[in-house]
């Protein structure tokens, strides 16, 4: 009897095409829905992205971090970690991003609990020498009633305002912009004073004036900028006063000053830089610093990071920082940036990518420690400026030749 021979097994499945179809359908478009969200986050100005807790993983985290994780890897970029930022705790860094708690900042274990104290949530990026997160600048409002029972000048700290500071400069600076007006300098807290231009006054939180104030300070900056040939505009309109005519509060002086710097640079296509100068609320202590013999007024700068010139104005808020601790050690406070929530973050920052806000001692600074501080920034400022010039100017030639 003969074998039938045996046939092959075969495996048959079915395959629903339809199902398929709509799997390989609904694959591409989570593709393209992720892809697009993440454009638009990333698309979004600094002030409309979302706070969520993740979206600012990256930005706690240090250079030195990301250059030690690449370390291992290739010991190139360990190489470049200082000795005093190598190594890091998995523990604190867990910590920090799980429940947003830094052991490095003790404001974090009570900013959300105590109402009002997300205002002192002010980010370092830069510390001066001897700045912590216990002596960072800081900015209070007035008292209301301060502008109206406003206290006498002290006449003798005015007087001051000449001494030793020549009508003309000693020589024709080397280099100069002419006409042109590049730098404008503005006060939206113009208010600010200090008590030693105010007789009889102690009291730090009447350091207020309508006149006598922080508009001196960018006076004699003004004038020392002009001893290194740079052409600028002292702006001193009155923002408070404008404030009050408009039934408008102190927190929206930026939205006022806003207007009267967008004014400005209408009129003038010369303007580059826009710096407002602001005075600290701290006392002498942290505010004050003793270079080679003279006494200064620390300078601090703040960077909005609500606009979209955020990074490029913290680029040039980051080299006034070096270059000043290089020429002037230890009057810089350091660079800050503020944009959390109750902070403003823009600063009329946005308006340019050359904008600074500079703070110019504390409350109980004095005429020479202030015009020390002012010439000593001009200074620095214009190794800056003119460096820039030179850039432009190779660019501007570069393009006429092409």
């Amino acid at each position: 009897m003969k074998k039938r021979p045996r046939r092959p097994r075969q495996l048959v499945v079915a395959i629903n095409g339809t199902k398929v179809v709509k799997s390989i359908f609904l694959f591409i478009a989570s593709l393209v829905v992720v892809f697009v969200m993440s454009g638009a986050l990333t698309s979004l100005k600094p002030e409309l992205r979302p706070q969520a807790s993740l979206y600012g993983v990256a930005d706690e985290l240090s250079g030195a971090f990301f250059a030690t994780l690449m370390g291992m890897e290739n010991q190139y970029f360990a190489s470049a970690v200082p000795e005093d930022q190598k190594g890091f705790h998995f523990s604190g860094l867990s910590l920090k991003l799980a429940t947003s708690i830094n052991l490095e900042d003790p404001r974090s274990f009570l900013g959300r609990e105590l109402p009002g104290f997300e205002h002192f949530d002010t980010k370092i990026i830069l510390a001066g020498e001897g700045t912590d997160y216990t002596n960072m600048p800081m900015e209070s409002p007035p008292p209301s009633e301060v502008i109206q029972d406003e206290k006498e000048a002290n006449l003798a700290e005015l007087d001051k305002l000449d001494d030793d500071t020549p009508k003309k400069p000693a020589k024709e600076p080397d280099r100069s912009t002419g006409k042109r007006k590049a730098v404008y300098i503005y006060h939206t807290h113009n208010t600010e004073s200090y008590l030693p231009f105010l007789k009889g006054e102690t009291n730090p939180n009447n350091a207020r004036h309508s006149k006598v104030n922080v508009t001196l300070v960018g006076d004699m900056f003004g004038k020392a900028l002009d001893q290194q040939g740079i052409g600028n505009t002292v702006d001193k309109t009155e923002i408070e006063k404008r404030l009050v005519k408009k039934g408008l509060k102190y927190p929206q002086s930026y939205n006022e000053s806003r207007l009267v710097v967008k004014e400005a640079l209408a009129k003038n296509d010369d303007l580059d830089y826009l710096i407002d100068i602001h005075r600290d609320s701290r006392r002498k202590k942290d505010t004050t610093v003793e270079i080679k013999g003279k006494k200064y007024a620390r300078i601090a700068f703040v960077v909005g990071k609500k606009n979209q010139s955020y990074e490029k104005n913290l680029k040039l808020a980051t080299e006034f920082h070096h270059l000043m601790e290089k020429k002037y050690k230890g009057l810089s406070v350091g660079v800050f940036a503020k944009g959390e929530i109750g902070d403003n973050g823009i600063y009329n920052q946005d308006l340019s990518d050359k904008a600074l806000l500079l703070e110019f001692g504390g409350v109980d600074n004095n005429m020479e420690e202030l015009r020390n501080a002012s010439n000593a920034a001009a200074d620095v400022f214009s190794d800056i400026f003119w460096d820039a010039e030179k850039v432009d100017g190779k660019a501007k030639d570069e393009k006429k030749r092409s």
